[in-house]
């Protein structure tokens, strides 16, 4: 083996290619980089687990509302168990639309002038506050999957840039003085896709959720004003079960 064979070999074998090791290596640009990027991801992760956990307390929470609401239970008798604790979802456009109710109807004048359209607004608030929540955070997934990418791009032209700046100095070309610079930069890119993917995956997902959880709120809210509708036209109090059924 000739002398410059056995030096490319010390630089290669000086050079530690695990993860930990490109990592090191880096440039402190790269460096930053990378551990935003690694944030994001957890930031991701830990965004994703709660959505999860969320829409699934959510969608558990709409099917007992409803199992309750058709079971034959009045609707005074419903209010007034919801009214005093805090509440989500569909027992939340139910009290939202209840206490609208009660307002217009407990009134001296007991006028039900507007009473459908006030009933129809309050709901709609209340469908669009419960989106919102829902929503929450969900725009961060989509910023670190739109733009986690090009971080990482840019961590690995800036690593690129570096070990070329190296191999200009040391004029040396061979690929055991190249590739280990090189490896680092491209770590940065990884690290980008690593975070981008999971989040692109999970927003377009959860997104998905939201839309039908908003739809099966719009849905209800349908059914409890033509309910209400009914109660108005007669200009009578909250139906019963056989009202409803009606």
């Amino acid at each position: 083996m000739n002398p410059a064979d056995v030096a490319q070999t010390a630089v290669a074998a000086s050079h530690d290619v695990s993860l930990w090791g490109l990592f090191i290596a880096a440039h402190w640009v790269v460096k930053i980089v990378m551990l935003g990027l690694v944030s994001a991801s957890i930031w991701v992760w830990a965004i994703i687990v709660e959505k999860i956990i969320l829409f699934r307390r959510t969608r558990g929470q709409m099917d007992r509302f409803e199992q309750v609401f058709w079971s034959g239970q009045s609707l005074e008798e419903l209010y007034r168990s919801l009214a005093q604790r805090p509440t989500t979802a569909m027992a939340a456009l139910f009290v939202a639309a209840m206490r609208e109710w009660k307002r217009s109807h407990e009134t001296a004048s007991r006028s039900f002038a507007g009473l459908q359209q006030r009933i129809d607004r309050v709901m709609n608030v209340t469908i669009q506050r419960e989106v919102e929540r829902l929503e929450a955070r969900l725009m961060v997934l989509a910023t670190v999957a739109s733009a986690g990418p090009f971080i990482g791009l840019f961590g690995t032209v800036w690593g690129i840039m570096t070990s070329f700046q190296a191999i200009a100095v040391s004029k040396n070309t061979s690929l055991a003085v190249v590739a280990p610079g090189i490896a680092e930069a491209l770590f940065a890119t990884a690290i980008g896709l690593v975070a981008a993917i999971p989040a692109t995956i999970a927003y377009n997902k959860l997104a998905g959720e939201v839309n039908k959880i908003a739809n099966r709120l719009e849905g209800f809210a349908d059914e409890f004003a033509a309910i209400l509708s009914r109660q108005i036209d007669q200009q009578g109090g909250p139906a019963s079960y056989d009202q409803r059924a009606a």
